[in-house]
């Protein structure tokens, strides 16, 4: 069964053709850029072939996903014959809000229930829903599949996700913690345990998704009991951008003092904040490395910064779960910047973290335990691979049509 995977953006596309007939295999993958602008790029990958780059206008989303077909079926640079081919579209959505507690099949119900959502994440349900609505112009009668974002925290407890305001905005507005990044941290949870051989379901679990955008998740016995991110992805950790979690009053004060408008607080707190902003260098942390080595405070602070968060997330994680049996690093950051892991893991000892510094030293981007021997508490990089995630569900709810 061919499965084609798409990431919809406002002004991109993310796409990965896979075969899931025995194991999954990708078949090709690749980039749409500059939607709507001129000039839009479109970066194709096929497995075992050349790539190839085109530069022309791009008007659409529809446009685009029309791109990505004629170049799998390019007779030069293309991996299938025919669009037929393609047995079913799985689409990563942001925001499923109180709705969605796992993958489901789309239908009218839940494209209204995804519309409905665009409040809670106006930069990505709208881009989702052009994607679901442009396939089925392209692709009439073929099923398509919702991979949320959001889902795999519809387990916490409502004493984790509701905020301490007058629950009348609960009941009017939804406004509660949803946290994001759920594909990413059931998968390397899934995935550890079974390299492990060890019971997901009888495990104490913090996964650490450290990207661009980043959070962190307490998983026990295979549920997500709390996570990091909030009501919007702003919540949490420093990240790239991102302040984190902040006090509301500094909001408060700095729109005051700046005359900063709703949109200019929104924009502070999501574009110009978190080690980008505190190092007003860069958003990307091996700049930052390289500026503290040379001597730059606000890289060094910024780096202390990240690190010192990201601590203060697993012990407050560890006392939830009253314990810890596994301790996950994942993303860009995650799974290949060992100076940020050990920054993070050091001083926590007393929780049975040790971390092995030369084999931490050497991974980058590949499945290991980097703890020590004695360490109480197993320490491992997993590769994530959100796009699997959304093939394999997507292979098993259209396989349930046909039985």
């Amino acid at each position: 069964m061919n499965i084609l995977v798409l990431n919809c953006g406002s002004s991109s596309i993310k796409y990965q053709l896979f075969d899931m007939k025995d194991s999954a295999r990708v078949l090709a993958k690749g980039l749409l850029e500059r939607i709507g602008l001129t000039d839009g790029i479109l970066t194709h990958k096929p497995t075992g072939k050349d790539p190839y780059k085109v530069v022309l206008d791009i008007p659409d989303h529809t446009v685009g996903i029309n791109m990505v077909m004629e170049a799998l079926v390019n007779p030069v640079h293309g991996v299938i014959k025919s669009i037929s081919e393609i047995k079913a579209v799985g689409h990563r959505v942001a925001h499923g809000g109180e709705n969605f507690k796992e993958s489901v099949l789309i239908d009218n119900d839940v494209k209204r229930d995804i519309e409905n959502c665009a409040e809670l994440a106006p930069l990505h349900n709208p881009a989702h829903l052009k994607g679901i609505l442009s396939c089925e112009k392209l692709l009439p009668g073929i099923p398509q599949v919702a991979v949320f974002d959001t889902s795999f925290h519809q387990s916490m407890p409502d004493y984790a996700y509701m905020y301490a305001i007058p629950y009348e905005y609960y009941e009017k507005y939804r406004i509660r913690k949803y946290g994001f990044h759920g594909t990413s941290h059931r998968f390397v949870a899934e995935k550890a345990c079974r390299m492990l051989d060890i019971d997901l379901y009888k495990s104490k679990i913090i996964t650490c998704h450290l990207g661009n955008g980043a959070s962190i998740t307490a998983i026990e016995n295979g549920k997500s009991i709390d996570t990091s991110m909030g009501f919007t992805p702003v919540d949490g950790l420093i990240m790239g951008t991102r302040t984190g979690e902040i006090d509301p009053g500094v909001l408060l004060y700095l729109a005051d003092k700046e005359e900063l408008s709703v949109s200019g607080v929104n924009n502070m707190i999501n574009k110009k904040s978190g080690v980008a902003g505190i190092s007003q260098l860069s958003s990307d942390m091996r700049d930052l490395e390289i500026a503290a080595n040379e001597g730059n405070p606000k890289a060094l602070l910024a780096l202390n910064m990240y690190a010192y968060k990201i601590k203060k997330f697993i012990g407050a994680y560890v006392a939830a779960m009253n314990g810890l049996d596994l301790l996950i690093f994942t993303a860009g950051v995650g799974e290949n910047d060992f100076n940020a892991r050990k920054m993070i893991c050091t001083g926590m000892e007393y929780l049975g973290i040790e971390i092995n510094p030369e084999v931490n030293h050497g991974v980058k981007g590949k499945d290991l335990i980097i703890s020590t021997p004695s360490s109480r508490v197993k320490v491992m990089v997993v590769t994530t691979d959100e796009e699997f995630v959304i093939a394999s569900d997507t292979k098993a709810i259209v396989e349930k049509l046909t039985h």
